[in-house]
């Protein structure tokens, strides 16, 4: 059986002289793991499509357990990512990240899209960093099963507080008459305002807000706290990232 799609290289191993195996992000099947025969011979015409964050075209053979791409087409390799350390791991974090929470198997095609356009906006320098970083972590979160409760108080559904405070733990939100956790998060309404964008607004928008530096400094804060208590692991890109930052 032969599938054509399209796809993002979000990890890859060497194995023996020239060959590798990579792990992809289709827009067809969810994640998978393919061979690429050769593909690190300067001579093969795979070489650029399948490293990665190499986002190309496809031809890949399906037998019983495994998948091998015959053939890949670049579309878009990110040249404005590679040549930056920080942006460079910054990217490597969010391809952990889809290994980490995106499903086999299933139609990615949202996740696809939210990956690419934060590379392409990370590789042109179009929005600060850590904008792009909370606006992924948050919006890979709510697609995979993940979104927090951010519609009201959890107790008495406030929408909307001067202070409001975020309890990574469970999720949910709290106005502040109301009795919560001892551990959540005090926010200003601009930071939940702009939670509640990324994780609700059409895909087309999620990236147009802004915050004052106060304000982006504690979104980038809630939203990696929230993704490490959701996920409960370290992740090695993360910490590589910030010893550039």
């Amino acid at each position: 059986m032969r599938l054509n799609t399209d796809g993002l290289i979000i990890r890859e191993v060497q194995t023996g002289e020239a060959d590798r195996l990579v792990t992809v992000l289709t827009r067809d099947m969810g994640v998978i793991k393919a061979f690429v025969r050769g593909a690190r011979s300067i001579k093969s015409r795979s070489l650029s499509a399948t490293q990665l964050l190499g986002y190309s075209r496809f031809s890949i053979y399906m037998s019983r357990d495994t998948y091998t791409i015959d053939e890949a087409e670049p579309i878009e390799v990110f040249f404005g990512i590679r040549s930056d350390f920080a942006r460079t791991s910054l990217a490597m974090y969010f391809c952990e990240l889809i290994c980490e929470l995106a499903p086999e198997g299933a139609d990615c095609a949202e996740i696809l899209s939210l990956v690419l356009n934060t590379l392409y906006l990370l590789a042109n320098n179009r929005l600060p960093v850590h904008q792009l970083k909370a606006v992924f972590e948050m919006r890979l979160l709510s697609l995979t099963g993940y979104m927090p409760a951010l519609v009201g108080c959890e107790v008495c559904g406030k929408y909307a507080d001067d202070t409001m405070f975020f309890d990574t733990e469970s999720s949910q939100l709290f106005c502040s008459e109301c009795k919560r956790p001892v551990h959540a998060i005090e926010l200003t309404v601009g930071v939940v305002t702009a939670l509640r964008h990324i994780c609700l607004s059409d895909p087309q928008k999620i990236f147009s807000f802004t915050l004052s530096n106060s304000g982006m400094k504690a979104l980038a804060d809630i939203s990696e706290r929230y993704l490490l208590a959701t996920t409960q692991r370290r992740y090695k890109s993360l910490e590589l990232y910030k010893s550039f930052t």
